[in-house]
């Protein structure tokens, strides 16, 4: 399996798989906030398609906020692993909903700004994070993209699990994956360089649209 040195040569790898979608006026890039924004931004600039964000925010276990047991999006979304969260008391479940969408809101208005409202209505979205682990974050970006009237979804990731990808394939148009490895581990793995991306780092990414 291929390290990547950071997030941009992930985003150029991935862009390569991705070439079909060149130069379609349809086509918008959106980058899950925030570790997917730095491959996204190179993902869009290969394609020459605009770049906006989802901002979408897992709702990790209470005792193990890495483990999601589902995930938020903006405009109400929720998905949940309908297994993982039964296991879960409902007070659990409403305080860790209640300070990721606390989270969510925070960070749309802060990367919005001046933005519009994400329009999708007819465009095929490209939704880009920097792995699929579980794949519950790229759940909810699908079904927000559908909500907000994507004619066609595709998520496009540098790396991911077999049971994310496989899982992604079935509620997504098309799952564009560059590994995929039989033993997965975590995203980080894959990466020489996989430090915590900044909101400065997403404002920067979106500034070079304007």
């Amino acid at each position: 399996m291929t390290t990547y040195r950071n997030r941009a040569e992930a985003g150029a790898a991935l862009a390569g798989q991705l070439s079909g979608l060149a130069g379609q006026p349809d086509v918008i890039v959106l980058g899950l906030v925030r570790g997917g924004v730095p491959v996204a931004r190179v993902v869009a600039d290969r394609l020459g398609a605009p770049l906006d964000i989802l901002v979408v925010r897992k709702l990790g276990m209470p005792w193990a906020p890495e483990v999601a047991f589902g995930a938020l999006g903006p405009g109400g979304v929720q998905v949940l692993n309908e297994q993982v969260a039964a296991g879960l008391d409902q007070a659990d479940v409403t305080e860790v909903s209640q300070r990721e969408q606390a989270e969510l809101d925070r960070r749309e208005r802060l990367y919005r700004s001046a933005r519009p409202p994400l329009d999708l209505a007819g465009r095929t979205a490209v939704v880009v994070d920097d792995g699929l682990a579980t794949g519950a974050t790229a759940r909810a970006a699908v079904a927000v993209a559908r909500r907000l009237g994507a004619r066609r979804v595709v998520v496009a990731v540098p790396v991911g699990s077999v049971e994310a990808c496989d899982l992604l394939a079935t509620e997504s148009d098309e799952l564009v994956c560059a590994q995929r490895p039989p033993d997965f581990g975590a995203v980080s793995t894959y990466y020489t360089d996989f430090h915590e991306v900044s909101d400065g780092e997403v404002t920067d990414a979106l500034a070079a649209d304007r």
